[in-house]
């Protein structure tokens, strides 16, 4: 669902409610914190969510020392 100000069209909707997954992706994440946090679960018993999750770590940290 979407709102508005009913008087001032030149503001843009916002969204007010749904599965907090789709809002995330309407609001532009990549995904949402609660897939987040599956996905961490699921490398905890996953070996290759593990491997790819410590790649992104490593990857995150190198990108974000740079700057």
């Amino acid at each position: 669902m979407f709102a508005r100000y009913r008087d001032k069209p030149e503001i843009k909707r916002w969204i007010i409610g749904g599965d907090p997954c789709d809002v995330a992706r309407a609001n532009g994440q990549f995904v949402s914190n609660n897939e987040f946090q599956d996905i961490c679960k699921l490398s905890l018993t996953n070996a290759t969510i593990k491997d790819l999750l410590d790649q992104l770590i490593v990857a995150y940290t190198l990108v974000r020392e740079d700057k």
